[in-house]
């Protein structure tokens, strides 16, 4: 047998093991498919068939328990209803956006994310363009680079990070994270979310409108449900203030992108630090065009650190699904 090609041998070794349906290959096993190797399950791959999709899932209805997916396979109710036999959903991605949760629950199917493994890289990314917008420090590069410094003398100021008043939108795992590195920065710490969390220190507030009126600048880390699209609206932008700031890491769509667009345009807000929008890949282009926006591809989580550790976590929690054990990142019990 060892002299078989490693993809034979791997096939040998899968023969007789729970499939898990895989749809679209996400970036995860894109970059590190020798991860997914296992003992215990095998990846069923729907996109090297040659059978249109729903005939591929009918197919093997009877068999698939689990799903991997990420933000580019949605399971939606269409595709729960062709795998009778699902009881797991896992994403690779912190965000749940791409799954219909509401019939996972209905069906009693768990799901299980990767929001803990890329907390502290999405709290990086976010405390970094907030840092960037203050102190103008993309706009200032491209200034040096244009030779702009000996034609104009000396730069614009930034601003100090330390004592601002930071409205949090969402304190899970990333929300947290990034209070944690701004108290290190000197700065007070706002928050909203579903409910209060008794065990944090800082103030709540219950809705986003009176968290925008209170705060220096405001970091959205919260998910992207129907209640919270278009949450960050023009009257809580306004309230936000002409020096406000807003910071994204979390799905574009949780602001009102238009609205938006047309704040920073006309300096009811001072500046935004963007790394996720409405319409990927596609970036207004009057964002394109304003010195006090700094754009970031939707790279927030994405390390090669992070990616690893994301890896170890999807298949830990598929292993112990098919083992009976207690899943490791469960956001949907069974």
């Amino acid at each position: 047998m060892e002299s078989q090609p490693p993809e034979e041998r791997s096939q040998q070794r899968s023969k007789g093991l729970p499939q898990v349906l895989v749809m679209k290959p996400p970036p995860l096993l894109t970059l590190f498919e020798d991860k997914f190797i296992s003992s215990k399950f095998q990846l069923l791959k729907a996109w090297e068939s040659t059978l249109p999709l729903d005939q591929f899932l009918t197919t093997y209805a009877g068999s698939v328990r689990a799903v991997l997916c990420s933000g580019a396979t949605p399971i939606t109710p269409r595709i729960i209803r062709l795998l009778p036999s699902l009881q797991l959903v896992v994403t690779d991605s912190a965000g749940v956006n791409h799954i219909d949760l509401n019939e996972c629950r209905r069906r009693g199917i768990a799901v299980t994310n990767a929001a803990g493994v890329f907390s502290d890289d999405a709290a990086d990314a976010a405390v970094g363009l907030l840092i960037d917008v203050l102190r103008k420090i993309s706009v200032a590069d491209r200034f040096v680079r244009h030779g702009l410094w000996p034609a104009k003398g000396d730069y614009p100021l930034g601003f100090k990070l330390g004592g601002k008043r930071v409205g949090i939108v969402g304190l899970g795992s990333i929300g947290s994270a990034v209070a944690k590195r701004l108290e290190a920065f000197g700065c007070t710490v706002l928050y909203n979310s579903r409910k209060p969390k008794p065990w944090v220190p800082y103030p709540f507030y219950s809705n986003v409108h009176e968290l925008a009126a209170d705060s220096d600048v405001l970091i959205v880390c919260c998910g992207l449900t129907a209640e919270t699209r278009h949450m960050i609206n023009r009257r809580v932008m306004v309230a936000l203030g002409k020096q406000g700031i807003i910071i994204n890491v979390a799905r574009g769509a949780i602001i009102d992108e238009k609205e938006m667009v047309e704040c920073l345009a006309h300096g009811e807000i001072g500046g935004a630090g963007l790394d996720v929008f409405e319409n990927e890949p596609n970036v207004p282009k009057q964002l394109l065009e304003l010195d006090n926006v700094v754009l970031s591809p939707h790279r927030a989580v994405f390390t090669p650190e992070g990616f690893m550790a994301a890896c170890d976590l999807v298949v830990a929690n598929l292993e112990a699904f098919f083992q009976d054990k207690p899943l490791l990142s469960p956001l949907i019990h069974e």
